[in-house]
């Protein structure tokens, strides 16, 4: 289980930087995803449910 979340939070990672010409319109929506499922990962690990 922990290595599937490392993988998608590797890919989110990947995916929030604005480096591709379509994706500078963004704005702060994919920085902003990432850092909602952070919080929701750290709360969980801090609680003992993962």
């Amino acid at each position: 289980m922990s290595t599937i979340l490392l993988i998608v939070l590797i890919l989110l990672l990947v995916g929030a930087v604005p480096a591709w010409p379509y994706s500078r319109g963004w704005g702060y929506y994919p920085s902003g995803l990432l850092g909602i499922v952070l919080i929701v990962l750290i709360v969980l690990l801090l609680t003992g449910r993962l």
